[in-house]
């Protein structure tokens, strides 16, 4: 699966996500879904693992509910 949002692109499936950040350092960003927590409110994607700690925010709740029903993973509230 793809979503677009202002900053970049995911691009999802049911093991891993990966982010590719626009702009002249195209960042790469990725992780495991066993790594993954998706925050709704804030509409945030965290990573946390070995070796790994990053967040992001996306533009809006469907996006957050989209990569939800991709990867297979509930969105908890804080």
């Amino acid at each position: 699966m793809l979503i677009n949002f202002n900053q970049g692109k995911i691009i999802a499936n049911n093991r891993d996500i990966m982010i590719k950040l626009d702009g002249d350092v195209k960042v790469t960003l990725q992780a495991q879904v066993d790594e993954i927590t998706l925050i709704g409110g804030a509409n945030v994607v965290t990573a946390l693992g070995s070796g790994l700690s990053w967040s992001l925010r996306l533009d809006s709740c469907e996006q957050l509910e989209n990569l939800a029903t991709e990867i297979g993973i509930a969105i908890q509230v804080r």
